[in-house]
């Protein structure tokens, strides 16, 4: 007769979950705070023991699966929010702008100009002016030239704080704010008392292109006597800059709008800017700032006495 067939053996039997007792204090705080499964773990302490570092190592797994799976869609209603480090640029921006707030006595005022005649000019020579020099004619470097003038007239408008002195500087070096997608960054057009109107645009915009690649070195950026900023560049109708220590004062551009005013008892159009200064009312009175200020609206609505150092 045939042999018997063979009983199946009998299915080994499932593992048990891991008991309480099997954890060590410390691997139960972690797998409690952060809700990990232990049934599932393998311990490598004493006797097969879970220790905290393997309720740790467990946890860390299913995290990982977490990040790389793709993100869940927003609940409907839902008011979603990220918080994001600053990056090391933004940092020092900021703080050094409350450096400036908190240790400068700040005050800032206000001027228009009539922009006619620079625009005339830039309209009449601004085609030949390229020709020659390959770049071409902004506003910018009338703003850069008139302000020399002017700095040289006021001359503690130039000047810095140190201490209980103040230091006169017997040069200009203009700090021009350039917007990059890091941040503002302010490099120096330096001795712009010796630069034509071409070597301003040239220079400015060698900068703006250092600035877009990220190729500003740390010696573009220090020094300055004084500081231009133009927020009309984004549509900015009137602001009070602050002031970039240790310098003592900046001017502020903005957009240029067509508004009525009136020319010899005529009302008329004219492409008109509001300009401000900040400055550190410590060693700048409100006169020095207003009539250097005034000195500036004047030259650029003559030009002909800024190319004649009038």
């Amino acid at each position: 007769a045939p042999a018997p067939a063979a009983a199946a053996p009998a299915p080994a039997p499932a593992a048990p979950k891991a008991a309480a007792a099997e954890l060590s204090p410390a691997a139960q705080r972690v797998a409690t705070e952060n809700k990990v499964d232990t049934s599932a773990i393998a311990g490598t302490g004493r006797d097969g023991r879970i220790i905290k570092e393997d309720v740790v190592n467990a946890g860390a797994r299913p995290a990982a699966a977490a990040a790389a799976a793709p993100a869940a869609k927003p609940t409907p209603g839902a008011r979603p929010e990220e918080r994001v480090p600053m990056t090391r640029m933004r940092a020092k921006i900021a703080e050094r702008l409350m450096q400036s707030k908190n240790s400068i006595a700040m005050l800032t005022s206000f001027n228009e100009v009539n922009l006619a005649a620079v625009s005339k000019m830039r309209k009449e020579l601004g085609e030949q002016f390229q020709k020659e020099h390959g770049v071409k004619l902004g506003f910018m470097s009338f703003f850069v030239k008139a302000t020399v003038e002017a700095l040289k007239r006021h001359p503690i408008v130039n000047a810095s704080v140190d201490g209980n002195d103040v230091v006169y500087h017997g040069y200009q070096d203009v700090s021009i704010a350039v917007s990059t997608d890091k941040g503002l960054v302010t490099p120096v057009l330096r001795n712009a008392e010796n630069m034509g109107f071409a070597d301003i645009e040239k220079a400015i915009g060698e900068y703006a292109k250092k600035a877009r690649d990220g190729k500003l070195t740390l010696e573009d950026l220090q020094g300055g006597t004084f500081t231009i900023t133009n927020g009309g560049t984004f549509g900015s109708l009137l602001s009070t800059p602050i002031v970039n220590p240790p310098q003592s004062a900046i001017l502020g551009m903005h957009t240029i709008k067509e508004r009525a005013v009136v020319e010899n008892g005529q009302v008329i159009a004219a492409p008109m800017m509001y300009i401000a200064i900040s400055y550190d009312h410590r060693i700048i009175d409100g006169k020095d700032a207003v009539l250097f200020l005034v000195d500036i609206k004047n030259q650029l609505e003559n030009p002909q006495r800024m190319l004649l150092g009038l």
